[in-house]
This record gives C-alpha cells, sequence and structure tokens, in this order.
C-alpha cells in the first residue's frame, strides 16, 4: 500500500510540473488578452558603482549600458520602468524580498539558478587579473595561490574563488572600484574584475600603475535576472531584447559603451592614401598653372576639366566601397545571429523533445491507473486527486495531456522554423519552392508580431499556384522583412494586413501581394526605398537594410520588386518570380 502511494505521488509531481510547464508557454504564445505587468510600474534593480554597464552619474542619475537597453526593452515592449541602483549585495536581497522586480545585470552560475531565473544573455563578461608593476608574475588564478586578492563582495568571482576553494587571502570590497585602488595602493598583490569596468575605471580613476596581467580568466554569461518562477516578466525581456538585436538598437548601444575603450591608432596608410588623393592633384593643377603660358588657357581647362573628372570617380568609388563593406558587417552580424538561434533552436527543441518523449508514457500509465482509481471511487465515492475531486478529474487529466502534447508539438514546430529561417544560406541551393508553403512558414515566425500589431490579417493564397525554382529560406526572408514592415506601418490594431498570391499567366510569373492600411509613404521616398540604408525609421531603431536585401533576393532569382502607396490610407509591396520551366528552371 505505501509503494503504491508513493508511485501515485511521483505521478501527480510529474503530471503538475508539466501543466505548469505548458501553461507558462501557453501564456507567452497568446496575445489576445493585455499583459497585466505592462499596466504597473517594474522596478529595476541593478549596481550603482559597475561602469560601463550600471552606476549613478555625477548627478545621482542611472546610466550604463544595461540602463539604456532596460529603456529600450521597455519602449518597444510598451511596459514603465523604474530604476533602483544601490549596493550589489542590497540589490540581490531586494529581489528575493520582491523590493525589485528584475536585475539588469547578473553573471549566470547554477548556484544563482536555484533562487533566480536567468533571461537570454545579453552580454558575455570576461574577467581579468588587475595587478601593480611591480606585482609577482601571475598568468592564471592558480597562481595566485598564497597571494591577496581583492574581489567585490556578492560578485560571481567572490563566489567562484570560495567554491573552487581557493587557498589565498580575499580581501572583500563594497565596488569593483575599491578593488583597483586597494591594488594601487599597495595593499593587495591582485584584483579580480571584469575587464571591461576595469579598464573603465583605470581610466576614469587615473590609475596609471595597475594593468590587467592577465586579461581572461573566467568568462560568464550576464543578463537580465527575476524572482524564481517569474517566467511571464522573463519572456517580455527576452522578447524585447530579441527586438532590438533584430532591429540594430542593440549593437548601437553595445558599441557606445562596451566598445573599445581606447581611440584607434592612426592608419597610416589610410592618411597617405588619402593625402595623395588631395595632395597630388592639388601639387598638378598648380604645376600646370606656372608652366603653361596665357596661349594655353584651353588645355588648362581641359585638363582641369579632367581632373574634376577623376576626383568625382574616384569620390563615387570610395562611396561605393564603404557601403560594401557596410553591407559585409551588418552581413557578419546576421550570419553570428543565425548561429546564435540555431543554438538557442537547439537547447529548446531538448526539453521538448524529452516532453514529447514522455506524455505518451503518462498517457499509457493513466490509462492503467484509471481502472483501479474508477474502481475506488464506485466503491469508496469521490475523493480528492490533487486538490480537486476526482470525478472532474477523470475527464480532466486526459484533455490536459492531449493538449500538452498538442503544445509541445506546436513548441517543437515553432523551433524548427526558426532553424530554417537561420539557417546558413548555399547560394546554389535551389530547388523547386511552393510559395504558399513559404508564406504559411513565414506567417508562423511572425506571428506574435502579427497579433500585437492588428486584429485583422487576412490570407488569400492561389492553391493553383505553380512552384518556383529558387532558395526556399532566401524568398520566406523577403516575406518576413515584408509582414514586418506593414505590421510596423499600422498606427492602431483596427487597420489590417492582407496577404495574398496569384498566377499571372500573360507573363508565367507567380505574384506575391503584401498590403497594409498602415500611414502610408511619402512619393518622393517611393524610389529610394530599396537604398541601401535608406530609412523613415531611424528613430525606431531601423537600419535601411531590409528592403534593400529584400530586393536583393527577388533580384537574384529573376524577379522584381514593385512598391505603391497612398499617403495616410496604405501601402501595398509585390514581388514577382517566374515559374518554373519544365525543365527544373525558371
Amino acid at each position: 500500500m505505501t509503494g503504491r502511494t508513493l508511485t501515485m505521488r511521483a505521478f501527480l509531481i510529474a503530471i503538475t510540473s508539466l501543466v505548469l510547464t505548458v501553461a507558462s508557454l501557453a501564456v507567452t504564445s497568446t496575445a489576445a488578452e493585455p499583459d497585466p505587468s505592462s499596466t504597473r510600474t517594474i522596478v529595476v534593480g541593478g549596481d550603482r558603482d559597475y561602469p560601463p554597464y550600471e552606476f549613478l552619474d555625477q548627478n545621482g542619475r542611472p546610466s550604463g549600458f544595461n540602463v539604456e537597453l532596460t529603456r529600450a526593452i521597455a519602449e518597444v515592449m510598451g511596459m514603465r520602468v523604474e530604476f533602483r541602483l544601490g549596493g550589489w549585495s542590497e540589490m540581490r536581497r531586494a529581489l528575493q524580498d520582491g523590493s525589485v522586480d528584475v536585475l539588469e545585470g547578473m553573471s549566470h552560475s547554477e548556484e544563482r539558478g536555484t533562487e533566480v531565473d536567468f533571461s537570454l544573455p545579453h552580454s558575455m563578461v570576461n574577467h581579468a587579473i588587475f595587478a601593480r608593476r611591480d606585482s609577482p608574475p601571475a598568468n592564471s588564478l592558480a597562481d595566485l595561490a598564497g597571494r591577496s586578492v581583492a574581489v567585490h563582495r556578492g560578485g560571481i568571482m567572490h563566489d567562484y574563488l570560495v567554491r573552487s576553494g581557493f587557498t589565498g587571502r580575499i580581501e572583500l570590497t563594497p565596488t569593483p572600484a575599491d578593488a583597483l585602488r586597494m591594488v594601487a595602493a599597495g595593499k593587495t598583490d591582485y584584483a579580480i574584475v571584469a575587464i571591461v569596468p576595469g579598464m573603465y575605471l583605470i581610466r576614469e580613476l587615473k590609475l596609471s600603475n595597475v594593468f590587467p596581467a592577465v586579461r581572461n580568466v573566467a568568462t560568464h554569461r550576464y543578463g537580465y535576472a527575476v524572482k524564481k518562477g517569474n517566467d511571464e516578466l522573463l519572456s517580455r525581456f527576452n522578447e524585447g531584447m530579441a527586438i532590438l538585436r533584430k532591429n540594430g538598437q542593440y549593437d548601437a548601444l553595445y558599441n557606445k559603451w562596451l566598445g573599445v575603450l581606447e581611440p584607434d591608432r592612426i592608419n597610416w596608410t589610410t592618411v597617405i592614401k588619402y593625402g595623395a588623393i588631395v595632395v597630388v592633384p592639388l601639387v598638378l593643377l598648380l604645376g600646370t598653372f606656372a608652366l603653361w603660358s596665357r596661349t594655353l588657357h584651353r588645355q588648362v581647362a581641359l585638363r582641369t576639366g579632367d581632373l574634376t573628372r577623376e576626383i568625382a570617380e574616384r569620390k563615387h568609388a570610395e562611396e561605393e566601397l564603404r557601403l560594401n563593406q557596410q553591407q559585409l558587417v551588418q552581413a557578419d552580424k546576421m550570419a553570428a545571429l543565425g548561429v546564435l538561434v540555431s543554438g538557442v533552436a537547439h537547447e529548446i527543441n531538448n526539453p521538448t523533445g524529452l516532453i514529447l518523449l514522455d506524455l505518451p508514457l503518462l498517457k499509457r500509465a493513466h490509462r492503467d491507473t484509471a481502472a483501479i482509481l474508477n474502481q475506488h471511487y464506485q466503491s469508496e465515492g469521490d475523493f480528492l486527486l490533487g486538490g480537486v475531486p476526482y470525478s472532474e478529474m477523470s475527464t480532466e487529466i486526459p484533455r490536459m495531456l492531449d493538449e500538452m502534447q498538442e503544445g509541445a508539438q506546436r513548441i517543437k514546430r515553432i523551433v524548427n522554423d526558426l532553424k530554417d529561417f537561420a539557417r546558413r544560406d548555399d547560394a546554389g541551393d535551389k530547388m523547386l519552392v511552393d510559395l504558399n508553403e513559404v508564406i504559411r512558414t513565414a506567417l508562423r515566425l511572425v506571428e506574435p508580431t502579427i497579433r500585437r500589431a492588428t486584429n485583422r490579417c487576412q490570407v488569400e493564397l492561389d492553391e493553383e499556384l505553380p512552384k518556383v525554382w529558387g532558395n526556399a529560406q532566401r524568398i520566406e526572408q523577403v516575406v518576413v522583412n515584408l509582414v514586418l514592415n506593414a505590421c510596423q506601418a499600422l498606427p492602431d490594431a483596427d487597420r489590417g494586413v492582407m496577404i495574398s498570391t496569384r498566377y499571372n499567366r500573360s507573363t508565367d510569373n507567380a505574384i506575391v501581394v503584401v498590403r497594409d492600411e498602415g500611414v502610408g509613404i511619402a512619393p518622393e521616398n517611393l524610389s529610394r526605398l530599396t537604398d541601401p540604408f535608406f530609412t523613415t525609421k531611424r528613430d525606431s531603431g531601423g537600419t535601411g537594410l531590409g528592403l534593400s536585401v529584400s530586393a536583393g533576393i527577388v533580384k537574384e532569382h529573376g524577379g522584381q520588386l514593385s512598391f505603391d502607396s497612398i499617403l495616410g490610407l496604405g501601402s501595398s509591396v509585390t514581388f514577382s518570380l517566374p515559374v518554373a520551366t519544365k525543365e527544373g528552371t525558371a
């Protein structure tokens, strides 16, 4: 009887944990009702002495990378936030007692994971060993054995040294700045501080006798932290951070606060190159005027004209080179983002796979125990199961198990769509593509954005649309960009977005139209929409690359991209692709 009771308890615990997991996922994927967290002020805690990540400036106002990142997330997610910066140990206690809702910067560790839940990391923090010029040589943490080391009280390296059984003398300081001051004053042999704050503080405090002896002794993921179980708030910060990475705001903030602290060295090759462009034509022009007589004015004018055209051509070539370099940098960032998305998708797939693997076993276990429970119910009457009468649970448990299985399968489908979207493109990887299926996949990817932007999204697909020859992922990228632009153009949720396909037999083209009832585009801007880095949404983080990249993809597939808009009434974007011939090419 005792063994059967323990088995039943284990079964109920497993069912309860799975219900909570799927329920939390369902909350993040359902946007029909307004989020209660958007109607109250979220208190954001942080360290007042951890520049350049977070600190109080000379006027006592919160500042730094974490603060501006939080403000940007709050803006795109429609949240109200209040900053409360103090001592680090004090802020950790404030999170646990509910005085603050979220910490905007906390390094990940397994121990901390037992008391808080972490967001996806927004930074990677490398810790360094700082020393004086006369400090004993050190190449690793092992070389610090028997030495005195200053570390920030309650910081990740404090936890790490205690956990690893460090044999030296640990000097705890209220702030990282105090740790560096102790080293500079000769009170300790070394200090272990994150490399970016360390270099920032050395510069600001003018600690000229302190330098990073070892630049990387430990690397930790660094992101937002909420009290254990606050999945709803955590998901909002994760979603906001993903939007900022996509629209370029994250990169701008990162470069502003966490870029190279020292100015770049002068590149003399560049100086000589641009100096030659200006000086050499000027010397030639002056020499020509000095040597030629008044009878050669016409020849001088012709030569001057040639030089002017040459300079103009060189400037044009330099401008094209600059634009190409910027596009290459952006392409590299997108490739890195694709790798990150693939990794996150893989991490999500692992627990989802376990859920899908275990649910059938739980369903069989429930069927096997149902007869015993029904017999007990018939003989003894109704009883509580999980705090609910068995007469209700007998029908609810199968329904909950089915819903959990459907939810897990939906997660797996969305993750697979993300992996397909982030997969590295191969220019030669072309095949017969069903445009309707590409559009359905793209709409699944941007479904949360569509639900937030509009109450009316109409999709009309021509089921007899011929297939085209191309790369499905790249065409899907075009559809995603166009739908996102349409959603961003809507002033309120009562305006709609329409996506349709049709076959133009006269031109033998497959046509895709994305139309919105948004604010429209000014006539003078229509011709510049596909220019690289041209955007009318600069203030909201637009980079001006989405339509440029989309136009390039459509052109690579032998198609055309066109725009039509009426200011104040909406816009329509149409792209056409040649259908595949019987020989299998476009």
